[in-house]
């Protein structure tokens, strides 16, 4: 098991500083410098879960979500990006080899996409014809391909399986077969640039087609591992790295009120015990998402099926580290003065990336 220290601790300081002087220009560029790109490249961050056999990384999950966090610590819009992008990246144990293998080589691979089911595809001869819009779509700046998910039409109608569901498949498009509407406007993870992309007529071979339902064509554990457990651990990660810098900033805010006896009326032990609880909280709820994880892993390296139980360990793991750092951030927060308030202020910033991603559709639930 990955011992679980402080996010910081897997990011040397060099590129810690690099990521957060980069990150003022970042936002007000809404996309990532640079610097922050040269360093994701010569790490490898975006291929972290493309199959090695494709020139990537092929890391264990545990890894994977270490170094999430400790790129969410650094900044949330970095985090995020990485995170979703090298999520995208995951699909290529799904896809034909040929396609993989054309994709996923190149030091400056990125995939980017969108989980909305926003598209169709009408059965052609010889694959697919493309048509939608797809929103939300994380690094679409940086993309060297865009995938997709779409529901299967013949003659304009959509396609059923034996249950009778809309059949759906998920594609992947090249850069220059997409074109990017710039309507990212929110007031958090604001370099993310996620914005939509768009298709229309697109003509594609049926190998560009690619279903994670099925076997994977890559025979490693890490691609048999659940998708949406996958998807859940790595997201959730986002708000825990989040979460820490939050707390670290908060803390200092504090403590620099106590020493200069601007606390008002606040009672300065209650509201240093009610930090402490609720570091320590924090805490308890990584320890527990990592361990989760780390379970079902060992299971997964052992080639055998993750049962329902432990499959549901980080879920659950997952919906209480989002709600913990909900709860640090808003409790505190109001302590914070108004240099809080100040949208240009570092703590600022965290405070709106946390509230934004925290509205992804697999963080924004009540946990039923």
């Amino acid at each position: 098991m990955i011992d679980l220290s402080h996010p910081a601790s897997l990011l040397s300081k060099d590129w810690t500083d690099t990521i957060r002087t980069e990150a003022v220009g970042a936002e007000k560029h809404t996309r990532l410098t640079k610097k922050q790109l040269n360093l994701i490249y010569e790490q490898g961050w975006f291929k972290m879960l493309i199959p090695s056999m494709y020139g990537g990384k092929q890391l264990s999950l545990p890894e994977v979500i270490a170094i999430e966090e400790a790129l969410a610590y650094a900044d949330g819009s970095l985090g995020w990006v990485v995170t979703l992008c090298a999520g995208a990246g995951w699909f290529g144990g799904f896809m034909e080899s040929s396609l993989a293998a054309n994709l996923l080589s190149g030091d400056h691979v990125c995939l980017a996409g969108s989980g909305a089911l926003k598209g169709t595809a009408e059965l052609t001869a010889t694959g697919y014809l493309i048509n939608g819009k797809w929103p939300y779509a994380s690094g679409t700046p940086e993309a060297s391909s865009f995938t997709a998910n779409c529901i299967i039409t013949q003659n304009g109608k959509p396609v059923k399986d034996e249950k009778g569901n809309d059949k759906v498949i998920a594609i992947v498009m090249l850069k220059n077969e997409v074109t990017v509407t710039e309507e990212w406007n929110s007031f958090g993870m604001r370099a993310t640039g996620s914005h939509a992309y768009e298709v229309k007529n697109l003509k594609i071979n049926s190998d560009r087609a690619f279903d994670i339902n099925e076997l994977p064509t890559v025979k490693s554990p890490l691609y048999y591992f659940p998708f949406y457990q996958l998807a859940e651990a790595t997201l959730c990660v986002n708000m825990t790295g989040m979460g820490v810098h939050f707390m670290e900033l908060c803390g200092k805010i504090l403590e620099e009120k106590s020493d200069t006896g601007s606390n008002g009326t606040v009672n300065r032990e209650a509201l240093n015990d009610k930090y402490n609880m609720l570091l320590q909280k924090l805490n308890v709820a990584r320890q527990k998402l990592f361990y989760a994880v780390d379970m079902s892993w060992q299971v997964c390296l052992a080639n055998k099926e993750i049962s329902p139980s432990l499959l549901y360990k980080i879920s659950a793991a997952s919906f209480t580290a989002v709600h913990v750092v909900r709860d640090c951030v808003n409790t505190l927060f109001p302590y914070c003065g108004l240099k809080a308030a100040d949208k240009d202020s570092e703590i600022n910033r965290v405070w709106r990336d946390i509230h934004t991603a925290g509205q992804h559709a697999m963080l924004a639930g009540d946990g039923n």
